[in-house]
């Protein structure tokens, strides 16, 4: 069965049994603690957490993930890769641990002709967590699992969570015996090789605690809703169904490595080594594919680092194995047309997929050829002088010029029997961050190679920038890449880089934003321009899409900014000026500038400051800005050498290199600063400036954000309606607010420690009547009962324990409490220690009747709390406490 046909098979079974069908979400995570998606169950984490409401009771998917922490073990196992595929199933508050299993095993061993995958059931083997005594007991007697092929193992096999406080719960996982020429017979807790695991079952039933590793942490309680995560490895499936030893021989890898064998020659089998490496290239090529597709992009930094790095690996394996010119486009090929029939936007987008991955294949080549010269001379003088590790300045100067990242360099000298001395290196890097904003110019080239645009400014000179004077203007197109490779023309839909002889589009830089518009040709051809880039100095690149016609060089163009957002940018930036000199003035000459951006109507300006900035002095800087603005200040620029800007005072800006000709911009009387952006022609267009507050970006740096004209009024107009209907409902003026809403809250706070102190009594009050009704049982004092509905868990724990503390220590007690919360049963059980010594557990004694109440719990032998889904099985749940304190006393 092809990969394809599984995929489809999973989301038909569950789809057909009212699971709502979600694509799959892209590789780039929508997460900020995660640089790629590394499992099924990401995209779906705000729903299990609470934050976000599912759209469905039951959903499922196949997600599409990368995993990097072990790349270097790629290709050297056949159990490690980094691209996969999770199919999962996810309930919330639907079906529980009997819907999950019955699913699962239905699927697994239904017939292929009924839409299953035919797994035989004898050869399927379980596991549960220690205590889920539910699950063995579904698997076991629902199921109809032999015992002798369910096992047991701990928290750090079959109990999940997320690391942190939150869901979690024990899993329950399904393994497939692949026979004895596989390993000793045992089950999975003897021998994960000749059992794989192919499905784990999730039971989100319980919260956690706080706690370090995967077992150091405790159980609170149930969750309000118990929830279901499940996870079946798409390429551990076909490799059973296809009867393959390993995931590398399954169709979606095997013929990348058939396609790598014809370029290369060398057969699959051949030769350990050659295997390695045919492993490498299958694995990376296939999740290079994938990261491609879904919009990432080969760079020095995240996952642009993660892509460039798995490229250049595969490459550099092909070369060993002989291959001397490109490969990747064949490679990327067989990939887009067997992944192509789960991920049709592969085929769709081939071209751009295509483009990106030659781009780097050509940078790398052009880079291996004399880099590897370098660090074969560099290993044989390091060899020679008898040294064992090679110098941190030969790594640096390999990554720095030939493009060689740091992993790959260790992999080289590693096979040479060298190490490298890291620390050097990123020394060496470090110093080069601090020299110049290199990478951050470096990451606005796109994939380009940064000489296709050195190529343009040597036969067409430095890009004339008309913007300080004029919106619009005549041009020649005298540079075109399309999707980042030099091309004479471009047609409707590409995505462009376009270089003008002259031009009125900014131009990123300084903190200002780019300009936005169109450039119209006289052909008819429109292009909409996104982005103003310069990835070397003198050369604006303009960045968009071609709308209409056809873009050609030599062509001639009229260039139109969008002028309401220059003005909006510009009226920003001349705010950016005059808060510098504003904090400058208040706070002393420390509070130099550390970076800035400039947005339509809004910026955010960073500046050195050991401390936060008091309130009072916010305001004040705020209101000097501000007076500065009705003096109608008028703004001016002007041209002149270095040392006569600083005879002026001028301020420098931030991160910028300067040349013996700088642009001064002064406004007024007030400031003073070198700088190229652009600006208002008079303090008064500012309109009004609205300091939002100030915040710490980093040590000894803080940053203010604000807005500007329009946007500073808006905000204003929504606070002044969030004050006037403030004093409705306190009914006092502006200036009593504080006052009043204060009292309020302190008044309300005093409330709630009334109600929870007298909640508390009420419940406590109880506690010598449940006392008086205990029963004898076998000389074991049971104290059961019903407390009123509604009852917190955290009250009932305490009516427990206060119960228990009343019967006297020498006297064996079991108290047993039960009360409904939403609907739903919930017992907390205590024993002592006499109690104890005669073997009733509170745990063991929870799990009784929670069981009987339709759900599960646990805890420690001395307090412990369950629940279930039944209320009416309160009563019997009592007996069945009842009835185990007799069996076991």
């Amino acid at each position: 069965m092809e990969s394809a046909e599984i995929r489809r098979r999973w989301l038909s079974f569950f789809e057909e049994r009212g699971h709502t069908v979600v694509p799959s979400a892209s590789l780039i995570a929508d997460d900020p603690t995660l640089l790629l998606v590394p499992a099924g169950m990401v995209p779906f984490k705000p729903y299990f957490l609470g934050e976000t409401k599912p759209p469905s009771p039951t959903l499922t998917s196949v997600q599409k993930c990368v995993r990097t922490p072990d790349i270097e073990e790629v290709g050297k196992t056949t159990r490690h890769g980094t691209f996969f595929q999770m199919c999962g199933n996810f309930s919330f508050g639907d079906y529980f641990k009997e819907g999950a299993i019955r699913y699962a095993w239905e699927l697994l061993t239904s017939s292929v002709a009924d839409g299953g995958y035919g797994l035989e059931p004898e050869k399927l083997w379980i596991t549960v967590y220690l205590d889920d005594d539910e699950a063995e007991a579904i698997w076991r007697d629902k199921i109809g699992v032999p015992a002798e092929r369910i096992q047991r193992l701990g928290k750090k096999d079959n109990f999940w969570s997320m690391g942190v406080p939150g869901p979690c719960g024990p899993c329950s996982e399904i393994n497939y015996d692949r026979g004895p020429e596989f390993g000793v017979e045992g089950g999975p807790a003897v021998n994960d090789e000749r059992y794989v695991e192919i499905w784990n079952l999730v039971f989100m039933q319980y919260e956690r605690g706080a706690g370090d590793g995967k077992e150091d942490f405790p159980i609170l309680g149930d969750l309000p809703s118990k929830n279901i995560d499940t996870g079946l490895g798409l390429e551990r499936l076909a490799m059973i169904l296809q009867g393959v030893r390993n995931m590398y021989e399954t169709d979606t890898l095997r013929v990348v490595m058939d396609k790598a064998t014809e370029l290369t020659g060398v057969a699959y089998g051949a030769a350990d080594a050659s295997d390695v490496s045919l492993r490498v290239v299958a694995d990376h090529i296939r999740t290079s594919t994938m990261l491609i597709g879904d919009g990432v992009t080969p760079g020095n930094e995240g996952r642009g680092y993660v892509l460039r790095r798995i490229m250049r690996r595969a490459i550099r394996n092909m070369r060993l194995m002989g291959a001397t010119g490109p490969v990747v486009q064949d490679l990327i090929g067989v990939v887009v047309d067997t992944m192509g029939l789960q991920y049709p936007e592969l085929v769709t987008d081939r071209k751009r997929i295509e483009t990106v991955a030659l781009a780097e294949e050509a940078a790398f080549l052009k880079a291996i050829k004399g880099g590897t010269n370098i660090l074969d001379t560099a290993v044989t003088e390091t060899k020679a002088a008898g040294g064992t590790v090679l110098p941190g300045d030969k790594a640096f100067l390999l990554h720095d010029t030939w493009g060689f990242p740091i992993d790959l360099t260790l992999e080289m000298a590693a096979e040479q029997g060298l190490a490298v001395d890291e620390d050097g290196f990123r020394r060496l890097m470090k110093e080069q961050r601090d020299r110049a904003k290199a990478d951050a110019r470096a990451k606005k080239t796109g994939h380009a190679d940064v000489s296709a645009y050195r190529e343009i400014a040597d036969g067409s000179g430095a890009t004339e920038f008309t913007g300080y004077v004029a919106t619009e203007g005549e041009s020649t197109v005298v540079g075109l890449l399309v999707n980042g490779v030099p091309s004479p023309a471009a047609t409707e839909g590409d995505e462009v880089e376009v270089v003008l002889d002259r031009t009125p589009f900014y131009a990123e830089g300084g903190g200002q934003q780019a300009d936005q518009g169109r450039i119209r040709l006289d052909t008819g051809a429109v292009i909409e321009v996104r982005d103003v880039q310069k990835p070397v100095p003198g050369v604006h690149v303009h960045k968009g899409v071609v709308q209409v016609g056809e873009v050609t060089v030599g062509s001639s163009a009229h260039a139109v900014i969008d002028v309401r957002r220059r003005r909006a940018i510009a009226r920003a930036h001349s705010a950016t000026h005059l808060t510098h000199q504003a904090l400058r003035d208040a706070l002393g000459p420390t509070a130099a500038q550390a970076g800035s951006e400039n947005s339509p109507g809004r910026f955010r300006f960073d500046f050195g400051s050991p401390n936060a900035v008091p309130g009072a002095v916010l305001t004040d800087v705020e209101q000097k800005i501000n007076e500065v603005l009705s003096r109608e200040l008028d703004v001016h620029a002007e041209v002149m050498s270095i040392d006569e800007a600083k005879k002026q005072g001028a301020i420098a800006e931030f991160g910028e290199k300067y040349g013996e000709r700088v642009r001064v911009v002064t406004i007024g009387d007030f400031s003073k600063e070198l700088c190229g952006g652009t600006h208002v022609h008079n303090t008064a267009q500012l309109g009004l400036v609205k300091l939002l507050g100030e915040s710490s970006i980093g040590s000894g740096v803080r940053r203010v954000e604000a807005l500007v004209g329009v946007d500073a009024y808006n905000f204003l107009a929504k606070e002044h309606t969030v004050v006037a209907q403030l004093q409705e409902l306190v009914k006092g003026r502006p200036e009593e607010l504080p006052e009043k809403i204060s009292s309020m809250l302190g008044k309300l706070k005093d409330a709630e420690k009334e109600i929870e102190k007298f909640r508390a009594e009420k419940v406590l009050q109880a506690a010598a009547g449940l006392v008086d009704g205990a029963k004898d049982v076998r000389g074991v004092a049971l104290v059961t009962g019903r407390v009123p509905d509604g009852t917190s868990a955290d009250d009932l724990r305490k009516l427990v324990l206060d119960v228990r503390g009343r019967i006297p220590g020498d006297r064996a007690a079991v108290v047993a409490l039960f009360t409904t919360v939403n609907g739903k049963p919930l017992t907390v059980i205590a024993t002592n220690e006499a109690a104890r010594e005669r073997g009733l557990k509170a745990g063991e004694l929870v799990r009784t009747a929670a069981k009987t109440l339709g759900g599960g719990g646990g805890g420690k032998p001395d307090v412990a709390q369950g629940g279930g889904q039944d209320p009416e099985a309160v009563g019997q749940a009592m007996d069945a406490v009842e009835r185990l304190v007799a069996e076991t006393a």
